[in-house]
């Protein structure tokens, strides 16, 4: 496989990565996983006790919430000039035989490499247009996002579906951080990729987030005027959710201890050399809420959307991931997507629901609000009779006309 290569934000236009396509990532060794499990003394079992509960207040469990201890390791860095990508198909779904298919290396504002997958209609001909993907958080492309992507590319659109910073196969260190202001970046990092694709018409370049990338998606789309239109697929608030606590239940108090608690952190990885990480995600245990359940039904299930690289599936997130969400919220101007449209699809039956709901309220028309019958939040992960997909290709073949 040939990978492709998008140009770099550099003074030197011609500047692109250099990638050797025969130094792959194996399967079994993920870049994305910095922790491995060891036995712990009494010491390291109250303290992962700890960080388990700083995890619980601060919202970092999210999705990836976890529930077994977990000794943490030295992350895993990448070089920011060069990325490994693995050539097999590796994806949570089948390959389409209606799109064409290849790996593509892009580069956002920051310096960081990013690594996408680029869906092509077979036998495409003319500019057509192109959707920008990712998510969900915790999530790696060989899972929703190119499920989403893929399907979209059958459509009739160039798509690319992309690892965001500190994540999968793309660029970043430490490993498995998330940031509101970088993540929101790496959507506009991709629109600058598709946009120099054969085939793309950049004045028709649409955005797809899921989940917690969702909330990020809107927030790029507010200040990225390339963008004609946004769907938001089962959306999370990262950043509410973080510095509020689900359904917005955390008080002063168990605000001001947990940024205690996550300054005093700071000393600890600064100490060590090295970010601390929680324990490895959805290890259940029994009693968690039916939610977690169904993350653990998603992420942790090899006929359905285990993949080694995903944080959600095989490892965990920095202990001091939520600083930045809890003091940058990222949905402040989400009336400015206005006038372009926006849609935002829920599952009636999800826990998350309220997102799509307080989001919908704070957008500017045009916008629509849609809620698809007896769905789960992770049912619009990968569940065909449920994402509603022909109303996604109608409104972005009405929008980006």
């Amino acid at each position: 496989m040939n990978y492709s290569f998008c140009p770099m934000h550099s003074n030197n236009k011609s500047q692109y990565f250099h990638v050797d396509p025969l130094d792959e990532v194996p399967m079994n060794k993920s870049i994305n996983n910095p922790t491995q499990h060891t036995s712990l003394n009494d010491k390291e079992v109250s303290h992962n006790a700890e960080r388990r509960d700083l995890l619980k207040m601060t919202g970092a469990g999210l999705a990836a919430v976890g529930v077994s201890a977990m000794a943490s390791s030295p992350a895993i860095a990448q070089s920011a000039t060069s990325l490994s990508l693995d050539n097999s198909w590796d994806k949570t779904f089948p390959k389409s035989d209606k799109v064409d298919h290849k790996k593509v290396i892009f580069q956002n504002r920051y310096g960081i490499p990013l690594a996408g997958d680029l869906y092509t209609p077979k036998n495409a001909n003319g500019s057509l247009a192109a959707l920008v993907v990712s998510g969900p958080f915790g999530a790696v492309k060989e899972q929703s996002s190119g499920l989403y992507a893929q399907t979209m590319a059958e459509r009739g659109f160039v798509t690319l579906a992309f690892d965001p910073s500190f994540t999968g196969e793309s660029g970043g260190a430490p490993r498995n951080v998330a940031s509101p202001d970088i993540n929101v970046e790496d959507f506009s990092a991709a629109v600058d990729c598709i946009g120099t694709q054969a085939h793309v018409d950049r004045e028709r370049i649409g955005v797809i987030g899921i989940c917690g990338f969702g909330g990020m998606a809107l927030s790029a789309v507010a200040v990225d005027k390339r963008v004609k239109a946004v769907v938001a697929s089962t959306m999370y608030d990262m950043t509410r959710v973080m510095s509020k606590g689900y359904n917005d239940s955390m008080t002063q108090e168990q605000r001001t201890q947990t940024l205690e608690q996550l300054s005093q952190q700071r000393w600890s990885d600064v100490e060590n050399g090295k970010p601390a990480y929680g324990p490895v995600s959805l290890e259940l245990q029994g009693g968690e809420p039916q939610f977690v359940v169904e993350y653990a039904d998603y992420y942790k299930s090899e006929n359905r959307g285990f993949h080694p690289r995903a944080i959600n599936s095989n490892a965990s997130w920095t202990l001091t991931t939520p600083l930045s969400f809890m003091n940058l919220p990222i949905l402040t101007y989400i009336a400015e997507i206005a006038p372009r449209p926006v849609l935002l699809i829920h599952g009636e039956v999800a826990h998350s629901r309220y997102f799509s709901e307080t989001a919908y309220a704070a957008a500017a028309e045009p916008k629509e609000l849609m809620i698809i019958p007896n769905a789960t939040h992770t049912d619009l992960y990968d569940q065909l009779d449920k994402i509603p997909f022909d109303n996604i290709t109608q409104f972005f073949e009405s929008s980006l006309a």
